[in-house]
Parts: structure tokens; C-alpha cells; sequence
């Protein structure tokens, strides 16, 4: 990991870095017209939050409908456009001529008229992608974490700030950021409920991850790419895909990112430990430092389901306790009062939507590449 120096450089210089973005032409289309008949969208990745963000955009109270789907994978677009179809046939319209195929499929489906983009591929790629979008004047939905490395992060920050320029929406799959309790929450512990925070513990702690295995005809590239997770080229690990939620919190309770950051890993069960076939780690503990001091505590683990397994954040202060999911322990005990049915996922897409049709936009995309470099 980096030293505090190194840190605090990289994230003074990241928005302003070269990022070999190509942003040539006019203003194209910058903000979507408030009360506009209809907002065309476009799928690029169909995995599981792919096609689950773009049935939650479905769901939504806007005049909305998918146009084009792209995908590496010829089965993942042909499913996805089945399975939406049968969610809502009226809101899907995806001829074959825009159904896309290929390393390079999602250049066709930005292409294609359409106002927003659901960015949903491994993280490896989205750094070029959102740029792409960014070039052609698309709004964005780009699930997280944003990239693996540093130099994607610097191209993320850079395409961010394009965004704005452009008047365009970015939105990063960070949902406890849209979820009411942890807004509330951490409001009331930046309000002061418990002190001055001294410490924070993080977990992602769970069983493990699908595994595809590789099929007579498949190039290494193509097991790779199909297995995506198991590589940290494509996916960061699991602390970087996975535990980043909770490493975003912290980072959102705290105000601010760390500067230095401690930690160890390793891999015991997945795979028999055979890197062929997987290169991350299935434990990690890691300790963040923040400038002032502060630590942040973190585990995260992909072991097997006799494992002890949680998923959550604990905030200590000088004067008392907070769980951000909507618990303070304190002088005054304080839970959240009710439970948002809608869920983050569904919630940040009725935000999105009804932020497009209101012409009003907003910018995620600094937090989520900090959070993704923090992870």
C-alpha cells in the first residue's frame, strides 16, 4: 500500500492528471429536458446488477425504455433482454441490429440514440468506457467500484470532471449513500450524537463466489473475462469489488479519505489455492489511517458458510456509539424509524430518474473513485 505521502499526492494531483481522454466535438445533448416524453437508455453489462439496475430504472416513475444491450458474451445479452422483456415488455425495446457483442460492444450501444448509459461491466473496464460515454454526451449509471488501479482512478477523476463540464449525470452504485438511514444516520453523527469519532470498524464477511468453469473452445481471455472476479486485473479483489460499500461509509462518516493504510491477506480454501484459476485473496484486514489520527478497522472474507459472517459499520465516539444503518448509542438512544421498502438499489434509480426528468443533475463520480481508491 501507498505511504501517507504518496496518498495525499495522488489525491491532490488526481484531478487534474492526464488521463488520455479524447474529448473532441460540441456540447451534445448536456442535460436531459425537464418533463421530456421519454428517457432511452442503454445496457452495457449483463450480469446481475446490470440487468438488475436496468429493471430497477424500469421501475421507476419515468417514461423510460432500454434500446440497446451490449455484453462480451453473446448468451448474457440475449439473456438479458429475454428476462427485461418478460419483467415489462413496454419499456424494452431491443431489436437485434442493437444487441451487441464483443470487447468493443459497448462503443455500438452508447452510439446508438439514446439519453443514459447503465455502465455495469468489471470494474477494469470502466474507466475507458465512462470516458467513452463521457465523449458522447450520455448521462451515466456506472455500478461500482470504478476501476482496480490507480491510473483508472486518475481517468475516472478525469472523465468526472468532463462530466461536469458537460452538464452531464453521473451516478456511482454506491447506494447507502440514497438509503434514508444511513443519510440520517451519519447526518446526526457529523450533528455531533456521538462525539468526536475515534475509531471505525468495517466488515464484509461471507461465503463465497460463483466460478465458471472454462469450456473446451474458450481462450484464456475469454476464462478470464467470463470469470472476471477470480482476476484482479478485471475485478481488484474482493476488497476493491465487494467491501468497498463499507469502506465508502467510513469514509462518508469520517468527511474525508485515509492517508495510509496497513494490512494482510490471503488464500486458503477457493480453489485449493490453484492461481490459474483464481488470483484473489479470500481474507483480508486491513488498517486505515486517517490525517488526524484515527483508525478504520477492516475484514473482509469469502470463506465457507460455518464461518462467522457479517456485513455492516460501527462508529465509536467520545460520547457513545453509531451503526450507520440507522442506530446511535449514546446519552440519547436513537434508532431509525423505519425501513425504506424501495431498498438502495431500487432507491438510487427513483433518485436518478426523477433527477433526469426534473433537469436537475448531479455528480457521484469523485466519491466513487476515491472510495474505489481507498478499497
Amino acid at each position: 500500500m501507498s505511504t501517507p505521502s504518496n496518498r495525499r499526492t495522488f489525491l491532490q494531483n488526481s484531478t487534474t492528471a492526464a488521463a488520455g481522454v479524447a474529448l473532441a466535438g460540441s456540447m451534445i445533448n448536456s442535460a436531459h429536458a425537464a418533463g421530456s416524453d421519454e428517457i432511452r437508455f442503454a445496457l452495457v453489462g449483463c450480469g446481475g446488477r446490470g440487468t438488475g439496475a436496468a429493471e430497477q430504472i424500469m421501475n421507476t416513475k419515468g417514461n423510460v425504455k432500454l434500446v440497446a444491450v451490449a455484453d462480451a458474451f453473446e448468451n448474457k445479452v440475449a439473456g438479458a433482454v429475454n428476462g427485461l422483456k418478460r419483467k415489462d415488455e413496454s419499456k424494452v425495446d431491443v431489436p437485434p441490429e442493437r444487441m451487441f457483442t464483443g470487447l468493443d460492444a459497448y462503443k455500438k450501444a452508447i452510439d446508438v440514440d439514446c439519453d443514459l448509459v447503465i455502465i455495469a461491466t468489471p470494474p477494469g473496464f470502466k474507466p475507458q468506457q465512462l470516458e467513452y460515454a463521457v465523449n458522447k454526451g450520455r448521462h451515466i449509471f456506472m455500478e461500482k467500484p470504478v476501476a482496480v488501479d490507480a491510473p483508472g482512478v486518475r481517468r475516472v477523476l478525469q472523465a468526472t470532471e468532463e462530466a461536469k463540464k458537460k452538464n452531464l449525470m453521473l451516478a456511482v452504485g454506491l447506494q447507502r449513500r440514497h438509503e434514508p438511514q444511513y443519510m440520517e444516520t451519519i447526518q446526526r453523527i457529523h450533528d455531533g450524537a456521538i462525539g468526536d469519532v475515534i475509531c471505525q470498524r468495517v466488515y464484509w464477511n461471507g461465503g463465497g463466489i460463483w466460478y465458471r468453469n472454462r469450456t473446451s473452445d474458450q481462450s484464456e481471455m475469454a476464462f478470464q473475462v467470463n470469470n472476471w472476479y477470480h482476476f484482479i486485473w478485471i475485478c481488484g479483489d474482493q476488497i476493491c469489488e465487494q467491501h468497498i460499500h463499507n469502506l465508502d461509509v467510513g469514509c462518508w462518516v469520517k468527511g474525508e479519505y485515509p492517508v495510509e493504510c496497513n494490512g494482510m491477506g490471503g488464500g486458503e480454501q477457493r480453489m485449493g489455492g490453484d492461481r490459474t484459476k483464481t488470483q484473489i485473496f479470500d481474507h483480508t484486514f486491513c488498517e486505515f489511517t486517517f490525517a488526524d489520527g484515527t483508525k478504520m478497522f477492516s475484514q473482509g472474507r469469502h470463506l465457507g458458510n460455518k464461518a462467522w459472517s457479517y456485513v455492516g459499520e460501527a462508529v465509536h465516539g467520545t460520547k457513545g456509539t453509531a451503526d450507520p444503518s440507522g442506530y446511535i448509542r449514546a446519552e440519547k438512544e436513537w434508532r431509525f424509524p423505519r425501513r425504506d421498502a424501495k431498498g438502495g438499489h431500487q432507491q438510487e434509480q427513483h433518485d436518478l430518474i426523477e433527477a433526469l426528468m426534473a433537469g436537475r443533475i448531479y455528480n457521484e463520480g469523485e466519491y466513487g473513485a476515491k472510495s474505489t481508491f481507498t478499497s
